[in-house]
């Protein structure tokens, strides 16, 4: 029996894999497919011209052109669909921003308005980006705010939070569950899924796949990979610098505020409360790497070990092995 060797993808969220795969215009089918299953538009894109096409790089480093594919299709509709891997502060403004230079731009001056056509966002997150949306997928349109009617329709964004995408392979219902499952997971998968049973689908993961990539290309992954991690690990660095600068902070305002009370309760209350201020403003987010880094801290400081499990939530046993390394 012949031995069949796992397969090793790349992740489609990186800037070359994913404008490989969705802006490569060998493989129109691909982006057609994503989008129609995606956006489930009002009549389906039959056709599609390929605005930024992908260039293979023509040496190790070089970048391509952002992380968007812009398409527009038979009936003159525009998209931009932007994979969007690091939380942007500001996301929401630029994507309508983008959305409504491109409807701009479709007008030269002094052509009539009746050419403009619709402009359709899809924005792929790594993050979250709307809190109080539970959906991984969210449609923003311009409606009336007392009728609800969709009166103005040339401008919509659509929004997909890969991070709400909770489903695993046996859970996918639908098509569009199946790309998403694509760009999400394909990173970590060894074989071409059963579920990919689409022609596009099926194209998707054979591009994805690594043996298909020349040298040159699979060089700028690396890079961009290697950058990616860079960027995550700066601004893990920083939460970390944020978080015990925030602790030292409130555990000096607690030891001050207890010294003014003049009581050893007020120095504990408020060397508490101080330490609580500190990992608010250091985003402690219960990571176990930054309560163990809080206990050593506070290891140094007169509170007991009953205060500092307490505070970390660490056990009595956890507090000593890190006395013990110390």
């Amino acid at each position: 029996m012949e031995n069949i060797l796992p397969m090793k993808f790349v992740d489609p969220k990186t800037d070359i894999a994913f404008k490989k795969i969705f802006g490569n215009d060998a493989h129109k089918s691909i982006l057609i497919e994503f989008l129609n299953e995606i956006l489930e538009l009002d009549y389906p894109i039959e056709s599609v011209e390929i605005l930024n096409s992908y260039q293979p790089p023509k040496f190790a480093g070089l970048k391509t052109t952002g992380l968007d594919v812009k398409a527009k299709d038979s009936s003159e509709r525009e998209f931009i669909v932007e994979m969007q891997v690091a939380k942007e502060a500001w996301f929401s403004q630029r994507a309508m921003y983008y959305t409504s230079k491109a409807y701009s731009q479709q007008l030269p001056i002094g052509q009539n308005y009746y050419k403009l056509k619709p402009v359709i966002f899809l924005g792929i997150l790594n993050f979250d980006a709307f809190e109080k949306n539970t959906q991984y997928f969210s449609r923003h349109l311009i409606i009336n705010r007392e009728t609800h009617q969709h009166d103005l329709h040339d401008l919509e964004w659509n929004f997909i939070e890969l991070k709400k995408f909770k489903k695993t392979e046996s859970d996918l219902d639908t098509v569009a569950d199946k790309w998403i499952y694509f760009i999400q997971q394909a990173i970590d998968l060894d074989h071409v899924p059963e579920h990919a049973n689409t022609a596009a689908l099926k194209l998707a993961y054979e591009i994805a796949e690594q043996h298909q990539w020349s040298a040159e290309e699979l060089a700028v992954y690396d890079a961009q990979e290697m950058e990616i991690h860079r960027a995550q690990n700066v601004i893990a660095t920083a939460r970390m610098d944020g978080l015990e600068q925030g602790i030292q902070e409130g555990i000096q305002q607690g030891i001050q505020q207890g010294i003014q009370e003049g009581i050893q309760q007020g120095i504990q209350e408020g060397i508490q409360q101080g330490i609580q201020e500190g990992i608010q403003q250091g985003n402690l987010e219960g990571k176990l790497e930054e309560k163990r880094l809080i206990a050593k801290n506070l290891l140094t400081t007169s509170l007991d070990i009953d205060m500092i499990a307490k505070v970390t939530n660490l056990t009595h046993a956890e507090i000593e092995n890190l006395r013990k390394i110390e």
